[in-house]
């Protein structure tokens, strides 16, 4: 399935039973929450599913489910986050393999690539693999950013289509649209930046806590792109202390806390990982509690 790289793409979370077995019903019901609300695809094994715990069989059940349920109504994207180039490669062949539609990779996890390095991993992906590929900048957590000068050598490749802009510098949309034009896709990886990126021109959004809140998220983007902005502003002011759980390094915890509250969706976390406790999870309750309790009603939108 064609990849247009715009509209929203959920870092979807992968559910777990009490005894850390893939959950996938569960899994399945919270998709189905994602399609119905209108979200553009989906991305599996990022840092909301817990990639770093998964073995690779569970991930290709994940991918193979995905695809299964989904009908061919959205692409499925498969994250890649690997310490070398040569495992990254063999990521990219199996997902290829099993009929992933695309790929977000992440540059290369433990080491900090220098300016070369960095480009000729992302080249070498793409020159194995015919599927489109969003690359994830995020200097802040992974430390090794993609920069301009960089972008500008590896958009030469057919197959390097989008960015997670993960800077946290808002102005980046800009310069990248500047440099770039409509040839590199740009979507918001950040939940609460999105709404300021989608107006500076950001394509899309790849977002956290539209795993608790599909259908709130797809109507802040469909909103801002129609020029509602009014409306959009006042379920965005709404969504904010919400949106401010994917900042955390706990970020996985409170929006699989959010979830369940929300009724599509377990606690259940994979170890190190441990469920909230305490008066940190009562704090997280009262917070997505209060986001609940003054959902706001959504505008029909008629163009």
């Amino acid at each position: 399935m064609q990849v247009n790289w715009t509209g929203v793409y959920p870092a979807v979370t992968t559910k777990f039973t009490p005894d850390d077995e893939l959950d996938l019903a569960t899994f399945g019901l919270n998709l189905d929450a994602q399609i119905s609300a209108g979200v553009s695809g989906i991305v599996l094994g990022g840092t909301l599913g817990e990639a770093s715990t998964l073995t690779e069989s569970e991930k290709d059940q994940l991918v193979e489910y995905s695809l299964e349920k989904s009908a061919g109504r959205l692409p499925v994207i498969l994250n890649i986050a690997e310490g070398s180039t040569r495992n990254a490669i063999a990521a990219a062949k199996r997902a290829e393999k099993l009929g992933a539609d695309g790929l977000m990779v992440l540059p290369p996890m433990r080491y900090k690539t220098d300016h070369r390095e960095t480009v000729t991993y992302f080249r070498a992906i793409a020159d194995a693999t015919p599927l489109p590929i969003m690359i994830y900048n995020n200097p802040v957590d992974y430390k090794t950013e993609v920069t301009l000068p960089m972008f500008e050598e590896l958009i030469r490749h057919p197959h390097i289509q989008a960015v997670k802009e993960s800077t946290r510098d808002v102005s980046n949309v800009t310069r990248l649209k500047n440099a770039f034009g409509d040839r590199l896709k740009i979507l918001c990886g950040v939940d609460t930046l999105a709404m300021e990126e989608l107006f500076m021109g950001a394509d899309g959004w790849v977002a956290g806590l539209v795993c608790a809140f599909p259908a709130e998220t797809v109507a802040v983007y469909n909103l801002v792109k129609a020029e509602w902005t009014e409306e959009a502003l006042a379920i965005y002011r709404w969504f904010l202390p919400l949106l401010e759980l994917d900042l955390h390094p706990k970020l996985v915890q409170y929006i699989k806390l959010a979830e369940r509250l929300a009724g599509i969706g377990t606690e259940y976390v994979r170890a190190p990982r441990l469920p909230l406790a305490g008066e940190e999870r009562e704090r997280i309750i009262r917070i997505i509690e209060e986001g609940l309790h003054t959902r706001p009603e959504l505008p029909t939108l008629i163009i």
